[in-house]
């Protein structure tokens, strides 16, 4: 017999959420880092709650697979130990702040978006685009989340997609430069440039400095809608977790510059969570195009077809998907200009 428990599953998700946000937000799994063990009273302690609500929150986040028991207290799971402990490779954490503190409110008015077919974290009518505010704190919650979401996401791009045979890579809209440095340090032989706005890079040369990459990374600021072509001289270009941000016709736009850019036999790799051709799934990249319902003016998940019917019209051959798991995308659809 058909049961609606797995609607009530859908009706808890926005819980689970919640107790893995305030467990960032309170530095739990932080402070369980290299195996540490706490029990309820501890944790009552240290976080100045009552026994009742530690003793919740920690039976929640096991429940959640965030942390396991361990005598008569709890550790961190491999999972959180590995993610959600700040300073770690891959850190996670940026994404889960920025999505609590940016997304979660505008997402209790999905319903005034899809009326409306207008974003809910800003306003089109006073700002330029979703980057556009005076806010430092929201812009550096915004590039924490990508970031953390990004490298290990161009980890995975790195064990799916070939990129020996590539000498120099431009990563178009490539924000604080996650995938490029990933990138660069699997391939000792690769170069790479981040094209990005002027404040943004800012951001990026940060991070490639701190990771000892400024001599095979650069920047070249410009804007990647506006310019009329992009940088050459790369017989690589990525675009990561960008084209969902924007409709079709700005999307071929771009897909024509890139073929532009490109020598002969250059690649073009496009980095997205995709919808499968039928569009109905996997829900990581419907559930996506949502958030760009809530987020952007135009934007929308696309499928693997989308993607290579655009590049077929650009002028590419040899046009194929790649799959692989990580959190900003589930595949690659990678092509030729010939």
């Amino acid at each position: 017999m058909i049961s609606p428990t797995p609607l009530m599953s859908l009706v808890a998700g926005v819980w689970g959420f919640k107790t893995l946000a305030v467990g960032v937000e309170l530095g739990l799994f932080t402070r369980l880092a290299g195996g540490r063990t706490i029990t309820v009273d501890q944790a009552a302690a240290e976080f100045g709650l009552a026994e009742r609500p530690a003793d919740l929150l920690l039976a929640a986040s096991a429940s959640l697979g965030l942390l396991e028991r361990a005598g008569d207290g709890y550790r961190n799971s491999e999972l959180a130990e590995q993610f959600l402990v700040e300073g770690h490779p891959y850190y996670f954490g940026g994404q889960i702040r920025y999505s609590d503190l940016r997304t979660y409110l505008p997402w209790h008015r999905i319903a005034d978006a899809l009326r409306t077919d207008r974003p809910l974290t800003w306003d089109p009518q006073s700002q330029q685009s979703m980057f556009d505010t005076s806010d430092p704190e929201m812009i550096s919650q915004f590039w924490d989340a990508m970031y953390s979401t990004s490298s290990f996401t161009a980890r995975a791009l790195a064990g799916a997609y070939d990129f020996g045979a590539h000498r120099s890579l431009l990563d178009v809209g490539g924000g604080a430069a996650a995938f490029p440095i990933e990138l660069c340090r699997h391939l000792p032989h690769l170069r790479a440039t981040v094209l990005d706005l002027p404040h943004v890079l800012v951001r990026a040369e940060q991070r490639i400095a701190a990771a000892e990459l400024s001599g095979r990374i650069s920047t070249v600021a410009g804007d990647f809608l506006a310019d009329p072509t992009l940088p050459g001289g790369h017989d690589v270009i990525l675009l990561s977790m960008i084209l969902h941000d924007w409709d079709e016709s700005t999307n071929r736009a771009l897909l024509a510059k890139c073929h532009a850019a490109l020598p002969p036999d250059g690649a073009i790799v496009i980095c997205e969570l995709l919808l499968n051709d039928e569009r109905t799934g996997p829900p990581e990249a419907a559930l996506m195009g949502m958030n760009m319902l809530v987020e952007t003016e135009g934007g929308r998940n696309y499928s693997g077809a989308e993607y290579a019917a655009w590049l077929a019209g650009a002028g590419f051959v040899d046009i194929r998907t790649v799959a692989f798991d990580a959190p900003g995308a589930n595949g690659a659809v990678v092509a030729r200009r010939p």
